[in-house]
């Protein structure tokens, strides 16, 4: 499950740099390049997302020994999420510069996330709720008190959806990028602590 899972995220987050391509002209000049700064920020905000997202994924199943075919059906459905983002990056990249583009573009990338968000949430949730299925090494207790700062990705990712649906796509992919920060350091306990996040 982990080497297959491993395989996904790297797929999707090598074809992120599909999207950055040459200018068309013959003469390449450094206007050319900074216009296509949103390429640019949309390669950054969707690799650290994958990456960030490929790290708590290795720490959710460091707790699981385990597996059976509900969690590997959740987490199918989660891989779904995640080798998808490529193609909401491309539309972000592509209108994020004005028009009416920008918020379609900017809302569907807000809607593949809030359906990772989902399958994430859904994952570490099987995972607390049957510890001792798939033989999880903290008590169940313990891995609960995790659960509100883990998932929260999911109202945040909607609360940006919605700032790109109104009319601003770049302050939502700004949202988008900063809750990647906010994934970037642990909300999950260590499966070797017995404190909830050591």
């Amino acid at each position: 499950m982990e080497a297959f899972s491993d395989g996904v995220f790297a797929i999707a987050i090598t074809l992120l740099v599909l999207d950055l391509r040459v200018p068309d002209a013959g003469h390449l000049t450094v206007s050319q390049l900074l216009h296509a700064w949103p390429h640019y920020f949309a390669y950054v905000v969707s690799f650290l997302t994958i990456g960030i997202m490929w790290m708590n994924h290795h720490t959710i199943l460091s707790h699981v020994t385990r597996v059976g075919r509900p969690l590997l059906v959740i987490n199918l459905l989660l891989l779904m999420g995640v080798v998808a983002i490529p193609f909401p990056t491309t539309l972000v990249a592509e209108n994020l510069h004005g028009g009416s583009g920008g918020p379609v573009a900017t809302v569907t990338y807000g809607l593949v996330m809030i359906a990772i968000s989902a399958g994430f949430a859904g994952l570490w949730i099987y995972v607390v709720t049957h510890a001792s299925q798939v033989g999880a090494a903290l008590p169940p207790r313990t891995l609960r008190q995790s659960i509100p700062r883990f998932t929260l990705g999911g109202a945040v990712y909607a609360a940006g959806t919605v700032v790109a649906a109104v009319g601003f796509p770049l302050a939502g992919l700004i949202i988008f990028g900063l809750l990647a920060v906010y994934y970037l350091f642990e909300h999950l306990p260590s499966p070797d602590s017995d404190t909830p996040f050591g």
